[in-house]
């Protein structure tokens, strides 16, 4: 347990946009939360990494105040409480310590040597037929974002944070992602996966060299996204669970009014052009070896079939909402958007 007393970078206003909020937890690792005080230096709540994205899945925007999604009210200890702040922080990450007007004293933390996948499955055999005549002639893994093919971005970044071991499952032109990893510069072990017949998005689960004692990242080969893989980790290691699914937020809004109306069909009201929420597989997930373990070698399964076994198996699967840049590049249009953002970002725009 850690006590500290200099509060820099650790606490914010209820109308700091959750953006900032995001920010300043970044910068305060391994802390990972924020206390919003107000103008008194009172504490009136705090807000969790886990927070922020429970608010972005009910749609909560990147600009909107955090004290949307903050914790209320906030568990607190008192300057003379001892060993009773010592029973409230367990469990807890952190407790805020206040005098008896609220004000913040101290803050006392549990600092834990972070989670770190170590593993990853990028599933690479597919055919890329949403995107037409380009994946005729070269497998989709390889179509170039930002003047780079795509499997190039998942491998750097799996690179830079830290993966020792990576498997690509391949079918469609293995070949060509087969010479492609061997002329790379690889900062990893890199295994190539054949699929022999095309096994779905989680049949290749059952071809990698086991046993696992560790959990491994699975991930799509048409997705690019800048999700916080620690925070990923972070939340099954808390949570217990046997399986994580990174899920990205889905908007669909109505074009018409939606007529709100009781069990006589007498109207109480009309909802002009509503926008409605739903988490969506964000094609990344995190998995226990013994969700790994339900995939039988050569088997063709998909991963709603998988995750419906696990859960028949009492398998326990969790929900990690990504409020991060993520794309899912299936359609020419999606490609093409996908890649202006790359170039825009390598150009500093």
């Amino acid at each position: 347990m850690r006590k500290i007393t200099d509060f820099e970078g650790l606490t914010c206003s209820g109308d700091t946009t959750i953006s900032d909020v995001i920010k300043r937890i970044d910068n305060s690792t391994p802390l990972l939360f924020q206390l919003i005080l107000d103008d008194a230096r009172r504490v009136v709540g705090t807000v969790t990494d886990g927070d922020i994205r429970r608010g972005f899945a009910r749609g909560l925007q990147l600009d909107s105040p955090v004290k949307g999604c903050m914790h209320f009210p906030p568990v607190i200890g008192g300057i003379a409480d001892g060993l009773l702040n010592r029973e409230r922080l367990v469990g807890r990450r952190f407790l805020p310590v206040c005098d008896a007007d609220g004000t913040l004293n101290h803050i006392l933390a549990e600092i834990d040597t972070p989670s770190r996948a170590e593993r990853a499955l990028i599933v690479a055999g597919g055919f890329g037929t949403r995107l037409g005549e380009m994946t005729k002639s070269i497998p989709k893994p390889l179509i170039h974002v930002g003047g780079k093919p795509m499997l190039e971005h998942i491998l750097e970044r799996l690179e830079n944070y830290g993966i020792k071991r990576v498997d690509i499952s391949v079918h469609f032109l293995a070949d060509q992602i087969e010479n492609f990893i061997n002329q790379r510069d690889n900062r990893c072990e890199i295994t190539i996966v054949h699929e022999n017949e095309p096994l779905g998005t989680a049949g290749s689960l059952g071809l990698i060299n086991q046993p696992l004692s560790e959990p491994i990242l699975l991930l799509n080969a048409d997705v690019l996204t800048d999700v916080d893989l620690n925070s990923l980790v972070e939340h099954h290691a808390r949570l217990e669970c046997d399986g994580s699914i990174a899920a990205t937020r889905y908007e669909h809004q109505v074009p018409y009014g939606v007529l709100r109306f009781d069990d006589s069909d007498t109207l109480l009201g009309i909802e002009e052009k509503p926008t409605y929420y739903h988490l969506v597989s964000a094609g990344i997930y995190y998995l226990n070896p013994s969700i790994v373990r339900l995939v039988a070698p050569g088997e063709r399964i998909d991963i709603p079939e998988l995750f419906e076994l696990a859960v028949k198996n009492g398998m326990r699967l969790t929900v990690f909402p990504v409020h991060e840049y993520w794309s899912d590049v299936g359609h020419p249009t999606d490609l093409e958007i996908a890649d202006l953002f790359h170039k825009e970002r390598s150009n500093g725009k």
